[in-house]
């Protein structure tokens, strides 16, 4: 009896232990699909592509707040870590840092490129800074200038593109004449303000939405609305110019191998992208004379591309008019589609932007806005005044200033942040 009692118990303690054994593997081959998985992820997030969601208006109507973006990084190559640190954060170690490498890509940054970038301005090691989604408007070498919200390159006019949408000014047979707020989003319009002018509204419109409002039979005549220079307070790139968001530059985008003579008109633009993005010590000795890394010079070559950025929303975007020119070390890569869109407003998915494809160039190919708006109507014909700026007759009261522009960092899909 006492043997028979033995060995049952000798058989209850190994079928415990099996059943211990068993829970054990169980658990061990969950947490090492959980490392496999994160691996992956970290690999996959790192090399090819990346998910973000966009927290701020100043690319709509393109993209819209809500809109969730996959980005690739192979477009233009994928840049590799230049910090040491957890990923997708901000946590890293200082001090510790590695050269700018970016391998593979099998296109160039183009014109029109809706890029994802690491915000210029922002201090520490340049992939940990926080990511911003802009257009491309200015190439390497392009000069570009803002007349009458009207952007040039090379000295030739870009006009809005389609989805793109800026102030404009509508003056009406009379006061009484609105624009129906359940036909706005149909139209392409997102918003109506007074102005001092009772028979004068600021409307802002993409290119569309403008042109339809233009046919309206109580509308009088259409044309951008320019925002006075005594109106902004806000200071734009490079500062003490006097420049504002509608009236602006020109500024030459420094290119890559590209040699400039240094002078005291350019210093106040090249300086900064000399020291903070190029790695050198610069100062000026004399109107004509510079020393870079301590040694006198009147010229400099660049040692990277730059790109001139801007937000669809012109009137609402922060953008490189305020803080300059983007580095190619800061691009990530290309906006190529939103694959989920979520209206905070209606509480509900905008199911009609899921997987809908972001343009780039494409934007651009349609006839200019200002031609497709009847000549009776458009204000294009009028002389300037104010130094080039359009009669502010119907301007509105208000001040606009640096914190009233979206600045439109975006978030990562994975992150719990807010904007």
């Amino acid at each position: 009896m006492a043997r028979n009692s033995t060995s049952s118990n000798r058989r209850t303690a190994r079928t415990t232990d099996d059943a211990s054994d068993a829970a054990k593997s169980e658990l061990r081959q969950w947490g090492e699909a959980l490392v496999v998985a994160v691996v992956i992820v970290v690999i996959v997030r790192t090399l090819f592509f990346d998910l973000f969601r966009i927290p701020t208006p100043s690319m709509e109507e393109n993209l819209l707040v809500g809109d969730y973006l996959f980005v690739s990084k192979v477009h233009y190559g994928t840049r590799m870590p230049m910090s040491l640190g957890v990923p997708f954060t901000s946590i890293h170690v200082p001090g510790v840092s590695f050269p700018y490498t970016r391998i593979g890509g099998f296109t160039d940054v183009q014109r029109g490129d809706p890029i994802v970038f690491n915000y210029p301005p922002d201090e520490g090691p340049i992939d940990r800074k926080t990511h911003y989604i802009k257009r491309v408007i200015g190439m390497p070498g392009d000069t570009l200038a803002v007349r009458d919200k009207m952007v040039h390159v090379n000295g030739g006019p870009l006009p809005l593109g389609r989805g793109m949408q800026q102030h404009w000014l509508v003056r009406k047979t009379g006061p009484r004449h609105q624009i129906p707020r359940n036909r706005m989003e149909e139209i392409g319009v997102s918003e109506v303000t007074p102005t001092q002018s009772a028979t004068a509204v600021r409307i802002t419109a993409t290119p569309e939405g403008i042109r339809r409002v233009s046919e309206f039979s109580w509308v009088e005549s259409v044309e951008p609305y320019v925002l006075p220079a005594s109106a902004f307070n806000a200071e734009l790139y490079p500062p003490g110019r006097g420049y504002t968001p509608d009236n602006y530059g020109p500024l030459h985008v420094p290119a890559k191998g590209e040699t400039v003579t240094l002078t005291a008109g350019n210093w106040p633009a090249y300086r900064p992208i000399i020291t903070r993005y190029e790695g050198h010590d610069a100062r000026q000795m004399s109107d004509s004379t510079f020393a870079i890394d301590g040694e006198r010079t009147t010229t400099y070559t660049f040692q990277q591309d730059y790109f001139f950025a801007m937000g669809d929303n012109r009137d609402n975007s922060q953008d490189s008019r305020f803080w300059g020119v983007v580095p190619m070390d800061h691009v990530v890569g290309k906006a190529l589609l939103t694959y989920f869109s979520w209206d905070h407003e209606a509480w509900m998915p905008r199911f009609w932007r899921i997987l809908n494809p972001i343009e780039d160039d494409e934007v651009f190919r349609e006839q200019p806005t200002m031609e497709q708006i009847p000549d009776s109507l458009s204000a294009r014909h009028r002389t300037p005044t104010n130094k080039g700026r359009w009669p502010s007759d119907g301007s509105i009261s208000a001040v606009a200033s640096r914190s009233s522009l979206s600045a439109s960092p975006l978030i990562s899909a994975y992150a719990h942040a807010s904007d």
